[in-house]
Order: structure tokens, then sequence, then C-alpha cells
């Protein structure tokens, strides 16, 4: 475990950037909605046939930083002008951890693409209001922030008319997902472009596997099974001198404000396949009615650990009562599983990675794909998104990216009460888990205790948030 610096102080960086309240975030998306509609779709974003894309990056990260790379190498004509963060060590890369502009031009440098940045100190922005600044400033926005900030990073994307990149999942409380999904629908009358990291839409063996399953050859689907067991990911440990909104904000894996639990940042790949392939429909999605499932923590016992489970099990019901069976772990020393598998009237389709196979139900091999070749799906969709800009084609994965993300979200609502959660009602209840203020000295719930530890979900105690009012 390594700790993770910062070049300024909490108080240094409340100096160096405006700090933003929530009460911002909806005031000024608001009167973004209200200029936006004003506006011919000719001064939306970058319009076919222009050279050039201004590219801005939300989110300084490790994913973000990758997701930016892939999106320079999708098209020559783009060209990273702005970047945002809460942190500006994440911006310059001062931190502990490998991220931000040096690696950005370190990797495109080598690929002799060096010239497609061009992102002075004036368009560094950091702070919470940082995303703002950038959106004003380019054509396409790729937003890598930790997922509790999404939300409201595409609705002001899109409200400005741009194009945009989103990593997943999308949500992490209902709120965040009517926000997403009305967002999404203004998106499609715009006619703006939007992608969303759920890869596996763009790889190759799921592509085919669908095809299969489309053609009939594993029958009617009848139950499906999904797995993201693993044995966890980093921590960052509290450094002398945080405030507890910087802490979480650099922890954020931990604190379900910032990711959802783990079931929603990482699982939510899983259950989007489980989603996509029971709907059938690649441009809307699906989701299940309703979830019960039971959940804990084990292993993670420490400071650095927040509020999150280490496992959650969970049963989602679709429509016809079929069945999907989930499960995800972070807990070392245990069997580490990423796959799905769909059960049919006519034979049970694997998936895995670049890896698909259909058995019938004696066992014996129907189909079975495997493509060494096939392009990294994590380029193939910037590849995309850039196509369809620039052939003006349309494109909006905001709309089954959000029913996954609160699939997942579903989940971590039935594990954390033990009871069975409707989707109807969750997302009518419009909760929210995100802070009332947005600033360095303000202070998120969960508040840890004097022993730095937070409190944590006790399945059968834990109310459901709409039956807290």
């Amino acid at each position: 475990m390594k700790n993770e610096t910062t070049k300024k102080t909490t108080s240094e960086a409340a100096a160096d950037s405006k700090q933003t309240s929530r009460r911002k975030f909806i005031a000024g998306t608001a009167a973004a909605t209200a200029a936006a509609s004003a506006l011919p779709v000719s001064s939306y974003a970058q319009v076919a046939g222009s050279d050039e894309i201004k590219v801005g990056m939300i989110g300084c990260g490790g994913r973000g930083s990758g997701a930016i790379i892939q999106d320079l190498t999708a098209s020559d004509n783009a060209r990273l002008v702005a970047m945002g963060d809460a942190f500006q060590d994440k911006i310059d890369g001062t931190g502990v951890r490998a991220t931000g502009l040096p690696v950005i031009q370190k990797k495109l440098e080598k690929e002799g693409k060096g010239k497609q940045i061009d992102v002075p100190a004036s368009r560094q922005f950091a702070g919470f209001d940082a995303y703002e600044k950038v959106i004003d400033a380019v054509d396409l926005v790729v937003i890598a922030t930790p997922p509790g900030f999404r939300p409201f990073h595409f609705e002001a994307a899109v409200n400005a008319g741009k194009h945009i990149f989103m990593e997943k999942p999308v949500c992490v409380d209902a709120a965040g997902y009517n926000k997403v999904i009305k967002a999404a629908e203004l998106a499609d009358q715009k006619k703006l472009k939007v992608v969303v990291g759920l890869q596996r839409h763009y790889q190759d063996s799921y592509l085919k596997a669908l095809e299969k399953v489309q053609a009939g050859e594993i029958g009617d689907i009848i139950s499906g099974q999904c797995w993201w067991n693993g044995g966890g990911v980093w921590t960052v440990a509290r450094q002398e001198g945080w405030s507890e909104m910087e802490y979480q904000m650099r922890n954020w894996y931990y604190f379900n404000w910032l990711c959802g639990d783990h079931i929603a940042e990482q699982h939510v790949h899983n259950i989007d396949v489980m989603n996509w392939f029971f709907s059938n429909n690649s441009e809307t999605g699906g989701n299940p009615t309703k979830a019960q499932g039971m959940g804990g923590r084990e292993v993670r016992v420490g400071p650095d650990t927040g509020e999150i489970f280490d496992h959650h099990y969970v049963e989602f019901r679709y429509d016809g009562d079929k069945i999907v069976n989930s499960q995800c772990r972070h807990q070392k020393g245990c069997l580490n599983k990423v796959e799905e598998e769909i059960h049919g009237t006519d034979g049970i389709l694997y998936t895995s990675g670049g890896k698909a196979r259909i058995v019938d139900h004696k066992g014996q091999e129907k189909w079975n794909y495997r493509n060494r070749k096939a392009k990294n799906p994590y380029q193939v969709e910037h590849d995309v998104l850039h196509e369809h800009i620039r052939d003006n084609k349309p494109i909006n994965n905001a709309h089954y990216a959000a029913k996954s993300s609160f699939t997942s979200v579903l989940g971590r609502l039935a594990t954390y009460s033990g009871k069975d959660v409707s989707w109807d009602e969750a997302v009518k209840s419009d909760f929210s888990i995100m802070p009332e203020e947005f600033s360095f000295d303000s202070a998120p719930a969960p508040k840890p205790n004097a022993e730095g530890l937070y409190p944590t979900a006790k399945p059968g105690q834990w109310p459901l948030p709409w039956a807290k009012k």
C-alpha cells in the first residue's frame, strides 16, 4: 500500500480554486440548459467536416489518463487542450501515482503523436468547478472522475452541447440515475455522440456471442450467472493536513457517495452483460424488476477501507421471472473469477474476456470463439465515438449505461438492507447520497469514529433510503 501525496495543502488548494456547493452545481447546469436550448444545432459540439476536435478531460487519475490516450489515438484530428481535476497533482503528475499530463505526453510522444497535446498551465484547472472550465474549452469531453460526480458532469456537458466519453458506472444513487436519463434524452435531441466505458459492448467475443444468442443457439433465455471475484484494489492512507473531504476523495473507492461500492464500480461490467443479453436491445438495454441478496465485510476492517462491503451476492429478477445470480468479492486467497454464464432452453453460453463458447445440456460443445488478433475494446470504443462524430451518425450509450449502473446500485441496496428491493420504487424515490456541499472544508457523510472507523450497513437493520423520510 502506498501513501498518496499532494503538492499543495488543503488550505492552499482551497485558496487556488473556487469552492463549489451542490447548489452551484444545480444552478449552474440549469442556467446552461436554458442557454443551450436557444442555440441552433450547429452551435453544439464539433460538427461533421471540421478538421480539429478539441478534447478535454475531467478526472486525471489512472483511468482518465488511459482513456484520453485512447481517445487521441482514435483520431489524428483530436487534440487535448484542457484538463481538470479536484487536485492539481493529478493533472501535473506530482503525486505518488503516475497519472496526468506526464504519462499522457510520454505515451503519445512514443507513438509520434506528441503534437496532439496542447495543455498550457492556463488550461489546467483544479478544484470542484474545474469541470465547467474544461467543458467551455472543448468540443469533446472525457469524463473519468469518481462515479458520484459523473451525473453532474455529464449533465453539464450535454447542456453545453459537447460530445462525451464517460467512464462507468454513471451513477451511485437514484437521483444520479434520473439525472443521467434526463440528460441522455436531451443529448438525443441535440444529436450529441455519447459513448460509455462498458467496453464489452465493443468486444469482439461478446458481439459474436450475441449474434449466436439472437440466432437461437441457446434457445429462450431462462437464467444467468455472473462473477467479479478478485483480491481487491488499492487504498490511500490518510495524511496529516487532509480534511475529511480530501481524504474521502483521495481514497474514493471506499465511500459510496463517490464509488457506489465495488458492486457498482467493478461488477457493473458483468451486470451490464446480463441486462444487455436479457433485453436483446443494444440501444436502451434492460433492467431487473427487483433484487434481493446478502453481503458484508470479512476482511475490510481497517480505517482505510471506508464503508463498503467486501462481498455481495444478489438475486436479480427480470420480467418473466427470469433470474440472474450475481457475485462479487474482494478477498485475497479465494477463487478469482470474472465471467458470465447464460442458460437457455437449448444450451448454455459462457463468456469471459476474449473467449466465448456454447454447449448443449449434455455438455457437448456447439460453438467456440476466440480471436487473439481482435482489437482492444478499450480502444474500439473511442474509435467508434470518433467515427460517429466524423460521419455525424447517432450513438448514445448513456441509456443502457444508466440502467446497468443503477442495477448495481439496486444490488447494493438489497445486500445492505437484506430486503427485497423494487426497481420502480427505488427509481421513483430519487434518493441521493451526495453531500449537500462540495468544498474541502465540508465533511461528507459518513463520519469516522474516534478510532477512524466508518459505520457500515448491517443487513436487517440498515433502512432503505426512502424509508428514512
